[in-house]
């Protein structure tokens, strides 16, 4: 979760190891290729990427969408943490799709800014963040997230880059994560692999907490957990289990041993062996279901 907690984590780890949070940010410079360009990876392909804008109706949903040069492919939505659109997700992108899909980067917060909403995840945690972040969270209502994500979708399959013959996936990051869910419950035929990476609030009271949409989607799921989410909230692992099962549903469910952002190359505690794992679940999982 991205919450008060998570976020004394975080201080505290910077506070305890200046020296690792430097090794941190050296591992992170070795995946910061140049949005857009050909992936830092033996045999990755060579990409192409535009900005995009993608008619809602709320107004203009803007974005980064990176495909390989050739071909047409699978296509992937992702879902950024709650940090935004910027660099590090257009990095992000772009590695995936090197590794040979069509990716579009949205960025969440479209009806309240044009991204970069901040220029980089530490600027989340300053007074100055919260504050301009709070109303662009909060006007991210369940209904509103669900109906962007089905239109994403509808956007991605009339690509020329986009293979629609093959399933769609998703992936997420922190608030990104619970949105995969609810674009798989959006567009059920289409969607078919959905990766939450340290998600927030997968499980919940509520009648459309994303665990209890699972049985109404046809996707197979990775729920990669950060170790620190997991200790406050112990059960959610085995409510996400669970979910999955009673609704016949594929799901990978693992507690990592890194911390809630570990994922995002620009969090100051990104992990970079845990990230590559991670990473790897997502490619299998998508050359599976895809």
């Amino acid at each position: 979760m991205c919450d008060d907690l998570t976020e004394q984590d975080l201080k505290q780890a910077m506070a305890l190891d200046r020296r690792t949070f430097a090794a941190i940010g050296a591992g992170a410079a070795t995946l910061a290729l140049a949005p857009g360009c050909v992936a830092a990876a033996p045999g990755g392909l060579a990409t192409k990427a535009r900005d995009v804008a993608i008619t809602t109706s709320d107004g203009k949903a803007d974005g980064y969408f990176v495909a390989p040069a050739k071909g047409r492919h699978p296509a992937v939505l992702m879902w950024p943490d709650i940090g935004g659109l910027r660099d590090a997700y257009k990095t992000m992108a772009t590695r995936l799709a090197a590794a040979g899909y069509a990716v579009l980067a949205i960025n969440q917060y479209y009806r309240s800014s044009p991204a970069p909403v901040l220029p980089s995840f530490a600027a989340w945690r300053t007074p100055e963040g919260q504050a301009k972040l709070k109303p662009m969270i909060e006007a991210l209502t369940t209904a509103r997230v669900e109906a962007d994500g089905g239109l994403f979708v509808d956007w991605l399959d009339k690509q020329p880059e986009v293979d629609g013959r093959r399933k769609v996936g998703t992936c997420g990051y922190c608030m990104g994560g619970p949105f995969t869910v609810r674009t798989a419950h959006a567009r059920p035929a289409r969607v078919g692999a959905a990766a939450s990476f340290h998600g927030a609030n997968l499980v919940n009271d509520q009648a459309d907490s994303p665990h209890k949409l699972l049985a109404a989607t046809k996707a197979a799921y990775l729920f990669a957990i950060a170790s620190n989410d997991d200790a406050r909230a112990p059960t959610d692992k085995t409510a996400l289990r669970d979910a999955a099962m009673a609704a016949g549903r594929p799901a990978e469910v693992e507690v990592y041993p890194a911390q809630h952002g570990w994922c995002t190359i620009d969090a100051p505690v990104f992990d970079l062996a845990q990230a590559d794992r991670a990473w790897g679940r997502m490619l299998g999982l998508y050359g599976k279901y895809l």
